[in-house]
């Protein structure tokens, strides 16, 4: 499955790592994903979704339906 939060989109960056002596090599900066069970209460059960720790902060504040109107 891919890295990619499944309620923002977002997915892996890149950058470079760089060294003392200055020497640059790629790397790839990952989201901080979580799996998480959510309730849906207009369904009346749990939906698992993979979801970053920014996003998880977010839907707490805002709610799931908000969130949802909001990303599609």
């Amino acid at each position: 499955m891919a890295r990619r939060c499944e309620l923002t989109g977002v997915g892996p960056a890149t950058g470079n790592n760089v060294s003392h002596a200055n020497n640059k090599t790629r790397r790839r900066f990952l989201p901080n994903l979580q799996k998480k069970r959510i309730w849906l209460p207009e369904e009346k059960r749990f939906i698992t979704l993979k979801i970053t720790a920014r996003a998880l902060r977010t839907l707490d504040k805002k709610g799931l339906k908000a969130m949802l109107k909001e990303n599609v």
